[in-house]
């Protein structure tokens, strides 16, 4: 066995974190996922930023975030530096479904319909804004204001508190630090947790005991087991919300659109049928996964694949590696569009399946519609270079390039 290399079962591998916390993992995953899965498919990983016991392929970790009585998503599982644990997210069940239960309906398929012709609507302003340019920096001027514009939006929170969400939401997410240095990081996660906590507590005050709208005012006046929620749970949720709000959809739009820059033939066929969109967008989130992993924590004794798992093992579960696993879709490190991608697990599965699922969908779905009806033909520069950071793929910037449509031939 190689320096850097674990043992378990009866396969070898590399370290599971050394191996997938790297840019160039984050840049092109597929080959790192492979060798998890198809060499040791539960490793253990001793050390780097996120130790534990890691599953990577999809029976095993479908199983796990079915089965939260053995892999909790507790807050052990992860600290992000907050007073209160990210609710629902870092609850299991049965407290968990009753929280459930009552966020549901603000998320439900028919409630989320009813935004899309504002989605719409600003979609084609921002691509009004670039259009006739011929080049952005899609990152910036796209995939991060969409989503951050409907979150604020959606809470009825003023667009000029954006900047300030935007640095905490990366505080907490891929804090400018060494990755090495986990102190430094926890600390920078801390304080913008504080900062997050009072912003929402200074909202709270604001809008407590006032009709308005937006979920904010919604969420005030809930109840939950017959009482209304406490202002540590007002928290919870709102810090979660902000998190999932800001960041996937900004990432998951980074990595499609990436992807179609760089893969024309693909891109075309969306372009000349537009029926195709919503099923692209599933397998999609299936190739690219944006989030790699997700953490857990271990309750109870279990054994998968001759591994023992002991309570309080962390757990990490490996979704972009189940996602291509080839027993479940065939050739899973490449793409198809003519795949039924449905069993995919960008959004989870179970008892946490995403709250907001619907929501991205709907922004992924519109922006593809109208980005491809107004600039069907874009690439990436020759002498531009775009990278990824680990663990949720999100670019450092993603320039695009095309022909305006008055010097189009």
């Amino acid at each position: 066995m190689g320096e850097g290399e674990l043992m378990d079962a009866d396969a070898t591998v590399r370290d599971p974190a050394a191996l997938l916390f790297t840019d160039e993992t984050a840049d092109a995953p597929h080959a790192a996922y492979a060798e998890l899965r198809d060499r040791c498919p539960v490793a253990r990983s001793p050390s780097g930023s996120m130790p534990g016991v890691y599953l990577s392929g999809y029976d095993d970790v479908a199983w796990a975030l079915r089965n939260p009585d053995v892999f909790s998503s507790a807050p052990e599982a992860l600290s992000i530096g907050q007073a209160q644990p990210l609710i629902p997210l870092q609850l299991d069940p049965p407290v968990h479904t009753r929280y459930r239960h009552m966020l549901n309906p603000l998320f439900k398929p028919n409630r989320v319909a009813q935004l899309e012709p504002d989605v719409r609507s600003l979609v084609t302003g921002l691509l009004d804004a670039i259009a006739d340019r011929g080049r952005c920096d899609f990152h910036e001027e796209f995939s991060t204001p969409l989503p951050s514009t409907i979150f604020l939006r959606l809470m009825g929170l003023p667009q000029s508190d954006l900047p300030d969400f935007l640095r905490w939401r990366d505080d907490i997410i891929r804090p400018d630090v060494d990755p090495a240095d986990n102190e430094a990081a926890a600390q920078v996660r801390e304080a913008a947790s504080r900062a997050i906590n009072s912003y929402f507590e200074t909202a709270i005050d604001r809008a407590g005991g006032q009709p308005g709208e937006g979920l904010l005012a919604s969420l005030i006046g809930a109840e939950i087991d017959g009482r209304c929620l406490d202002r540590r749970e007002l928290l919870g949720i709102c810090h979660l919300m902000l998190l999932g709000g800001l960041d996937t959809v900004t990432a998951t739009l980074d990595c499609i659109v990436a992807y179609l820059a760089r893969h024309p033939e693909r891109r075309r066929a969306l372009v000349e049928d537009v029926s195709l969109v919503p099923a692209a967008v599933e397998e999609l989130l299936r190739h690219q996964t944006p989030v790699m992993v997700v953490p857990r924590v271990v309750r109870r004794p279990v054994t998968l694949r001759g591994v023992e798992l002991r309570p309080g093992d962390p757990a990490v579960l490996v979704l972009g590696a189940a996602n291509s696993d080839d027993d479940v879709f065939p050739d899973g490190g490449e793409l198809d569009l003519t795949r039924d991608a449905g069993r995919h697990l960008a959004f989870g599965v179970g008892h946490h399946f995403c709250l907001g699922a619907h929501l991205a969908r709907l922004q992924l779905r519109v922006s593809l519609e109208e980005l491809h009806r107004r600039i069907p033909d874009y690439w990436i520069p020759d002498d531009a270079e775009v990278h990824f950071t680990p663990g949720i793929r999100q670019t450092h910037g993603l320039p695009l390039e095309w022909r305006p449509s008055e010097d189009a031939p």
